[in-house]
C-alpha cells in the first residue's frame, strides 16, 4: 500500500488497556480495537492541525467503508499500547488509514487498515477530499 513517492503522515499515541476492555482471559476484546483505531485517526487529524469535530463542523462526515485487521498477539489488561497511524496516499473521495499497535516490549501485536469516504452532511453525497483538509494533509506530508 505504499505510495510511490515514499511520503506519508505518521503519528503515535499511547493508551493503557482498561479492565472493561478485556474478556475473562484479560485479553482485549477484539471489538475494542476499532475504538483504538478511531483514537489513532482522531489524533492524526489533530496532529496536522484540525480536530475531527472541526471537520464535522465544516459539513463533512467520514463513515468507515472498509475495515481489515490482523491480530498477531493479544493485548492484555493494564498494558500500555502504542498506536501508530499512517496515511500513505493522498486522499481522493476516500481516505485510507493503516495502523500498527505495539505493546510495552515494542512488539507489534496488531496490523489493520480502514477506508473512510468523504460525505457531505447536507446532501448525503460522496465528495472529494475538501480543499481545507487536503491542504493540511499535503502540508504535513513527510518523507519516509
Amino acid at each position: 500500500m505504499y505510495n510511490l513517492d515514499l511520503k506519508m503522515i505518521h503519528t503515535k499515541h499511547s493508551i493503557r488497556v482498561r479492565y472493561g476492555e478485556t474478556d475473562p482471559m484479560k485479553y482485549v476484546y477484539y471489538g475494542n480495537y476499532a475504538q483504538y483505531f478511531e483514537i489513532g485517526r482522531v489524533e492524526l487529524f489533530r496532529s496536522i492541525g484540525m480536530s475531527y469535530d472541526e471537520i464535522e463542523n465544516q459539513g463533512i462526515w467520514l463513515p468507515v467503508s472498509d475495515y481489515k485487521i490482523k491480530y498477531l498477539r493479544p493485548a492484555l489488561y493494564d498494558q500500555k499500547l502504542e498506536i501508530h497511524t499512517y496515511i500513505k496516499k493522498i486522499p481522493g473521495v476516500r481516505i485510507e488509514f493503516e495502523y500498527e499497535i505495539y505493546n510495552e516490549a515494542h512488539i507489534k501485536i496488531t496490523e489493520a487498515s480502514t477506508t473512510l469516504f468523504f460525505l457531505d452532511s447536507k446532501t448525503n453525497k460522496i465528495i472529494k477530499c475538501p480543499d481545507f483538509l487536503l491542504k493540511l494533509i499535503e502540508k504535513n506530508w513527510n518523507p519516509v
